[in-house]
C-alpha cells in the first residue's frame, strides 16, 4: 500500500533532521522549495510539516521558514497507545529484545498496587525497547496472573504487548502515567549503554481494564537522548472561563 504524500513528505524530512543532514538550529526548505522537491501542492507539504510541529523536531510558521528544534524522537502520549505505536506514528521503527520473563509473588508494593494478595502469582517481565535499532528503554512489568500466563510462551520480540493482549480479548482501557527522573541503575546501564548513575525519564504506569480494575503496573526507563515523551493538552471553553 502506498503512503500518503504528507507522510513520505514528513518521513524524509524526519530522516534528514535524524541524520545531521538537517541539523538543529538550520531552516529547512520553504514550502514553495518542497512543492517543487516532492511535486506537491502545499496541502500534503503543510500536513507534513505540522507533524513535525506536533513530534518537537520543528518550530516556526506564519509564513517563515521552519526551524530545526531537536532531533530526539518524542513519544505522543495524548492517547493510550502501546510503544510500538507510538514509535510507528513518529516515523521510527521500533524493536525489542526479551531479558528476562517469569511466573513468581510479587513485591509487597506491586501487589498493593495491583490489588491483589502479597501470595499472589504475577508475571514479570523485563524488555529492551529499541528506536531504529538503538537501546531506547527498559520495560520492567508486572501482570496479574490472570492476563500475563500467556505471554510466557509467547514471543515477546515480535511486536507489541498490547497487541497481542487486545487480541486474545484482553479489556486495557485505560491507563495512568506518572513522570520522574531516576538515576541508571547497574541493569539500566548495561542494556541502555549509558553510564551508572546517567539520568533517565522514568514512567510508572498502572492500566486499568474498564470496571476499573488493575490489570498491568509497569516502569519504564528512557534514554532521553534517544527518546522523550510529549503530552499535548487543549483548553476547554469551560475551563478557559474559570
Amino acid at each position: 500500500m502506498t503512503s500518503p504524500l504528507h507522510r513520505v513528505i514528513a518521513d524524509e524530512l524526519r530522516h534528514r533532521i535524524r541524520s545531521g543532514a538537517a541539523p538543529v538550529g538550520s531552516s529547512l526548505p520553504s514550502e514553495a522549495q518542497l512543492c517543487e522537491e516532492f511535486s506537491a501542492s502545499r496541502g500534503p507539504v503543510r500536513q507534513a510539516l505540522a507533524a513535525l510541529r506536533e513530534d518537537g523536531l520543528i518550530g516556526g510558521g506564519q509564513g517563515k521558514r521552519a526551524v530545526v528544534l531537536d532531533a530526539v524522537p518524542t513519544q505522543p502520549f495524548a492517547s493510550f497507545l502501546s510503544f510500538t505505536r507510538r514509535a510507528e506514528l513518529t516515523g521510527c521503527t521500533p524493536g525489542q529484545q526479551l531479558q528476562e520473563i517469569s511466573l513468581r509473588r510479587p513485591e509487597p508494593e506491586v501487589a498493593a498496587v495491583l490489588q491483589i494478595a502479597p501470595d499472589d502469582l504475577v508475571v514479570q517481565l523485563l524488555r529492551l525497547r529499541l528506536l531504529d535499532g538503538r537501546p531506547a528503554m527498559l520495560e520492567r512489568m508486572t501482570y496479574i496472573e490472570p492476563v500475563g500466563r500467556p505471554l510466557i510462551d509467547a514471543d515477546l520480540n515480535a511486536g507489541s504487548i498490547y497487541a497481542m493482549l487486545a487480541a486474545r480479548g484482553v479489556d486495557l482501557h485505560s491507563a495512568r502515567h506518572t513522570f520522574d527522573a531516576v538515576a541508571a541503575d547497574a541493569v539500566d546501564a548495561k542494556l541502555l549503554e549509558v553510564p551508572e548513575a546517567f539520568p533517565l525519564l522514568r514512567e510508572r504506569r498502572l492500566t486499568t481494564d474498564s470496571r476499573g480494575a488493575p490489570l498491568e503496573w509497569s516502569e519504564d526507563r528512557y534514554r532521553p537522548d534517544v527518546a522523550t515523551v510529549t503530552v499535548t493538552n487543549t483548553r476547554s471553553a469551560r475551563a478557559a472561563m474559570l
